[in-house]
């Protein structure tokens, strides 16, 4: 066995001792085909007020723009789906909002986990990534063997389904690719047809600017009347094209505590909901991503959902 292959070995085997669920690798590089894709969703506003999107066009094609003498890209999932959910006549929240900022925790690792490498292998060049930088994270999961990319736009794991978080460490270590996997979605359409906005317009294209997690997170205007009646319910964020995925009959509850929700969150009634105070608000959603919203962001979906 070469030493690349010894250090890629090391490095999955910490990662899962750190609670990461799948890991793979792929050489870092031009993302040639994605290129063509993203110039297309700007163009065609499929991004709304997310105008961070047009931001960093280069270095979200390329992870060498990122970090100096990047060699591989180490992609990651980890599960975030739940064992325990709302109060059945609550209004919605997306399963990734349960617990703390995903973020938050998932930093922590990457960081544990670059130190361990440097550690063990060497001086290490490299940075840790979560949804909050300039990377196409599920075009690397994909390239990396984590999954494909379904007609939902979600990356979807044969054996657990798509609740995941996905994650990246881009370092200047040469390892192993791990090579693609094949799309399993065939001619299913479930996730296109039961999207009450029609915001998946064609197989795997999302025109995010018609997507209920974007109105009732990243709008900060009002939302629109023409979508009044369409939200089933969901006051942040929004699950439907994953909970009709097949393949999420496959899934089973994550491990990590800090993704577990506030006892409170889980009895809340909508009346509740309908009278929260900032209070309460705090309490439920310290260090956690519907505090992004604010509590007016909240109480604007909320009263968006009455009749």
């Amino acid at each position: 066995m070469s030493n690349s292959e010894k250090n890629k070995n090391l490095i999955k085997s910490e990662a899962y001792r750190l609670g990461f669920d799948f890991v793979g690798v792929s050489k870092a590089g031009f993302l040639e085909e994605d290129a063509p894709r993203l110039e297309q969703y700007l163009n065609n506003n499929m991004h709304g007020e997310m105008k961070y999107l047009e931001n960093h066009f280069d270095k979200r094609l390329d992870p060498r723009l990122l970090v100096n003498d990047a060699k591989s890209v180490i992609s990651f999932l980890i599960n975030y789906y739940p064992s325990e959910y709302q109060n059945e006549n609550s209004p919605k929240l997306a399963k990734y909002a349960f617990g703390k900022d995903y973020h938050l925790v998932i930093r922590d690792k990457l960081n544990t986990l670059l130190n361990f490498i440097r550690e063990e292998i060497g001086e290490v060049s490299g940075r840790g990534f979560v949804d909050s930088a300039p990377v196409l994270d599920k075009a690397w999961a994909q390239k990396s063997g984590l999954g494909w990319i379904g007609k939902n736009g979600n990356l979807i794991n044969k054996g657990t389904g798509s609740f995941y978080f996905i994650a990246e460490l881009i370092v200047d270590l040469e390892l192993p690719e791990d090579g693609p996997v094949t799309d399993h979605c065939g001619s299913c359409t479930a996730c296109i047809d039961e999207c009450p906005t029609e915001a998946i317009t064609e197989p795997m294209v999302v025109d995010g600017s018609k997507c209920i997690s974007y109105y009732t997170i990243e709008l900060k205007d009002s939302i629109p009347e023409s979508e009044k009646g369409k939200f089933e319910d969901w006051m942040f964020g929004c699950d439907i094209c994953q909970d009709v995925c097949p393949w999420n009959r496959f899934s089973k509850p994550h491990n990590e505590p800090l993704f577990n929700p506030h006892p409170d969150l889980l009895s809340m009634t909508r009346k509740d909901w309908d009278n929260i105070q900032q209070k309460t608000f705090s309490k439920l959603f310290t260090k956690s991503a519907v505090k992004r919203t604010k509590l007016s962001g909240l109480k604007r979906n909320l009263d968006f959902l009455k009749d």
